[in-house]
């Protein structure tokens, strides 16, 4: 059986969709201003970090479907619902980058 860093991952995991956050939230900022090119900038780092927090999900998530069983620890669902979170603001920031644009033309 792996034995898994539940800190390690979980601090990793937060870490990552906190600032794939915060640069979601200067995208719209950017976009707010009609710096368009920043928010496009802004966004895809955004969308980088998600994925490395998404591979580090994605260890445990593989485990379980492979019937490891884990015992439950309370900062990974923190860490899973922080990630949750940020995956929808990243979504709204797209569209409202996209609301932007047209209203600037």
């Amino acid at each position: 059986m792996n034995k898994i860093d539940w800190e390690k991952i979980s601090m990793t995991i937060i870490s990552n969709v906190g600032e794939a956050k915060s640069n979601a939230i200067l995208a719209i900022d950017e976009a707010e201003n009609d710096n368009f090119k920043d928010a496009e900038i802004l966004l895809k780092k955004s969308e980088e970090l998600m994925i490395l927090a998404e591979q580090e999900h994605m260890e445990v998530i593989v485990q379980e479907a492979q019937g490891i069983k884990h015992p439950f620890k309370l900062l990974f669902v923190h860490a899973e619902d922080q990630m949750l979170n940020t995956q929808t603001i990243i979504i709204m920031a797209k569209k409202l980058i996209n609301i932007y644009k047209k209203i600037s033309k």
